[in-house]
This record gives structure tokens, C-alpha cells and sequence, in this order.
């Protein structure tokens, strides 16, 4: 180590108090962390590229500094979805401060890691006062039939709303009163119906695929009572 000439020069001034570092909340216990391996926690959040094309929600189990379980979710940029596919690869396995350092392949997706690195060192992770935390795989239960929760909406001034998918499934069908307001919708479960695809079941496998749409088609709010049903993606 190196001093100028300055501070080589300068008497010794005894320190005074000894300032810790503040004590944080992790998974039920508070902790006055000091090196990275005594950070842990489960925490989620967002980020997103230099120009808002895109945007990532990350999803991180932190167990002794070290990243157990990361889920990678996109919207936006087509592109993502590859980078997400590495920075998953990339992420379990590391302690948090490496994340911090690794280029994730993607802006958005590095800005998340960003966010959630601030999170967790500082103890505002969503296990603080969840004793022992959570258990690798907590992350993936927040998927209903392992697919992300999406809305995506359209509306014009000239033609109105157009909703196209629901957190519940595909829409299919948006269902108008007499003055062409929408009184609910139609969707279809994709995720339920990939399962049973998956399943091998010949009744599902022999199945036309209108009779399989309709088995997980389901309907929210006054569909029945609808004046008409239009096609959000084609009316």
C-alpha cells in the first residue's frame, strides 16, 4: 500500500468508537453483515434497457451470499428472451457480488440484478422477517402452470379497448352489452391445457381441437348476458 508524502508525515490519531455496520433483517434474524457470504434472502424485481424497449422481472433466492434459484422473467424486446435464457444459466451459483459484476447479456436484465443486489444487501428482501427464508423453489411456485402472469391490453380512440391476454389465460372472445361496452370476456387456459397435452392421455391426445380449446375455455364477468361476442384479435 501506497501513502503521498503528506500522510506518511502526519501523527497517528487514535480511533474513537467502534462503528459496526447496522444490523439488517434476513429471513427472521437480524444480522450485521460484513462479508458477502452472510447475506441471504428472496426477492424480486424490475428493470429495464437503456432505450424502454424491454423490461425483465428477476426473481433471486440468496442462501449464505450465494444465488440458489434465479427466475428470469421478459416483456418486450424479442431479444430478451435469448438473454434470458443465458442469464438464467448464468446466475445460479454465484454470490450476489459477481452477479452484480457479470454482464447478463442484456441491459434490462442487468438493471434488474442492479435493483435486487440494493435489495438484498440492504434487507429489504421479501423473506426479512420469514424465519429461515424460503426453500429453493419458492420462485417457481410464483408461476401459474409454469407460465408468467402477462396482461396485454390494446385500445384505440376510434375502436376501443381490445383485451388480448388475462393473468387467467388467452382471451378469445370479448363480450359486449347493447351499447358496445364490455361486460366481460372469454379466455383460454393455455398453461392447464399444455398440462394435458403433456399428460400422454389418449382422451386428450385423440381430441378434436375445438372440443380441447373448449374444455379450458372459461368465461369472467357477464359474458352470458352479452348483446354480441367479437374476436379482440380479429373484429
Amino acid at each position: 500500500m501506497q501513502f503521498t508524502h503528506e500522510v506518511e508525515q502526519m501523527c497517528c490519531v487514535a480511533k474513537g468508537p467502534k462503528h459496526g455496520p447496522a444490523p439488517i433483517p434476513q429471513e427472521g434474524k437480524w444480522t450485521k453483515a460484513k462479508e458477502i457470504t452472510e447475506i441471504s434472502g428472496l426477492t424480486h424485481g424490475v428493470g429495464w434497457c437503456a432505450p424502454q424497449q424491454g423490461a425483465c422481472k428477476l426473481t433471486l433466492n440468496v442462501k449464505d451470499g450465494i444465488i440458489q434459484e434465479a427466475l428470469v422473467e421478459t416483456i418486450g424486446c424479442s431479444g430478451m428472451t435469448h438473454s434470458a435464457a443465458m442469464a438464467a444459466e448464468i446466475l445460479p451459483g454465484k454470490t450476489i457480488l459477481e452477479a452484480l459484476n457479470t454482464d447478463l447479456v442484456c441491459d434490462a436484465i442487468n438493471t434488474a440484478m442492479r435493483e435486487l443486489f440494493l435489495q438484498i444487501v440492504y434487507g429489504r428482501t421479501q423473506t426479512a422477517f420469514s424465519e429461515g427464508g424460503l426453500p429453493i423453489g419458492a420462485g417457481l411456485e410464483d408461476l401459474k402452470q409454469l407460465r408468467s402472469i402477462t396482461g396485454t391490453m390494446y385500445g384505440t380512440s376510434e375502436k376501443g379497448v381490445r383485451y388480448l391476454e388475462m393473468a387467467e389465460g388467452y382471451v378469445t372472445g370479448l363480450a359486449l352489452d347493447e351499447d358496445n361496452q364490455v361486460i366481460g370476456y372469454e379466455f383460454v387456459n393455455l398453461g392447464k391445457m399444455m398440462e394435458a397435452v403433456n399428460s400422454g392421455k389418449e382422451e386428450i391426445l385423440n381430441m378434436p381441437t375445438k372440443d380441447l380449446i373448449k374444455k379450458f375455455q372459461k368465461t369472467y364477468g357477464r359474458f352470458a348476458d352479452a348483446a354480441k361476442v367479437i374476436n379482440p384479435r380479429q373484429a
